[in-house]
């Protein structure tokens, strides 16, 4: 009776230890990650049964899985394996490669570097980049109780005035005719490839209400920034199944519920509401994202801070597409 006591009491303490362990993970959370030239990315981590699941968003493109996580003393260690891609029409082949981030804290502050190695034998790689612990999410909003100010219109339907390239380096594709502001990044085969800029307002906005329309063509592929951070996917998606990178979706985060975005060629309409950090999605008179908490930025966000006012940008670096009658109403708190 007493060694039986004895086991329960050591895998009580053992249960114990471990969920304290969990629990008490310095590392577990949300972080805004500063990468290099400023760009910005995004860790999720989280302790699950069989231990910690990250997620990475690096710079632009999709949220990601990590491949494995660990934490040895107060060092963490993620690695993310890349697999080789096959040669297509489009793309050249890719060779295998393998991230490597490693990062301490100090606080809510986050320090690391991460390192590539690729199989094909080219040098490694190694950069630094910061982070910072994400604030938790408010309680969902009660949008019934949220207040709206005065409609401003952003667009005049005659000119660019108010709005800029977010860097003008890059070529403008942008142009205004009867009343639509047009994206045409045209390249000429044969000749050097011309990078194409994403519009933004001059203005900045906190939360809001965005109402819009917008008109794609086959092949479209642009999106709509809310503050500068989270992408509303635009793209022609019609007759596909709902999926986070078709029409409506917070860009890899939320998918929409149902699939309502219309042919190539018809103008469709967008009512956005973003408040507290969650997001409603109409399109088309259907909603089709309700309400739901945002985790973090997007792929191509300007910043990592979720928390300062930004603008609204539209995408033009990739395709074709039309915008018209883009009016903001901001909350009055």
């Amino acid at each position: 009776m007493k060694t039986l006591l004895r086991s329960c009491i050591v895998l009580l303490l053992f249960g114990c230890a471990v969920f304290t362990s969990a629990a008490t993970n310095p590392f577990v959370g949300r972080w805004a990650l500063t990468l290099p030239d400023g760009a910005a990315g995004w860790f999720g981590i989280s302790q699950g049964p069989e231990g910690l699941r990250t997620e990475v968003l690096w710079g632009s493109g999709s949220v990601a899985p990590l491949t494995s996580a660990h934490v040895e003393g107060d060092l963490l260690v993620l690695t993310r394996i890349l697999k080789a891609r096959p040669a297509t029409a489009q793309t050249a082949a890719a060779a295998g490669v393998t991230e490597t981030y490693t990062a301490t804290l100090r606080g809510d502050v986050m320090h690391g570097t991460r390192k590539r190695v690729v199989a094909d034998g080219s040098p490694a790689s190694e950069v630094s980049f910061s982070g910072r612990r994400i604030a938790d999410l408010p309680a969902t909003p009660d949008l019934a109780r949220v207040g709206f100010g005065a409609p401003v219109s952003l667009f005049n339907g005659r000119d660019l005035t108010g709005w800029r390239l977010t860097d003008a380096r890059q070529t403008n594709g942008w142009s205004v005719a009867d009343g639509v502001l047009m994206n045409r990044p045209t390249q000429t085969e044969g000749r050097p490839h011309k990078s194409y800029g994403n519009l933004r307002t001059d203005a900045v906005f906190e939360d809001f209400n965005l109402q819009l329309e917008v008109r794609t063509q086959p092949g479209s592929n642009s999106g709509i920034y809310l503050r500068g951070v989270y992408e509303i996917q635009v793209a022609e998606t019609f007759g596909q199944k709902p999926d986070s990178h078709n029409m409506g979706a917070l860009y890899s985060r939320i998918t929409p519920s149902v699939a309502a975005e219309k042919p190539p060629g018809e103008w469709q309409t967008f009512d956005i509401t973003l408040v507290d950090r969650h997001l409603t999605v109409v399109l088309n008179g259907t909603r089709i994202i309700d309400n739901q908490p945002i985790l973090g930025i997007t792929g191509g966000a300007l910043t990592a801070d979720e928390f300062k006012p930004g603008p609204i940008y539209l995408q033009g670096d990739h395709s074709s597409v039309d915008y018209r009658n883009i009016v903001l109403r901001p909350v009055v708190k």
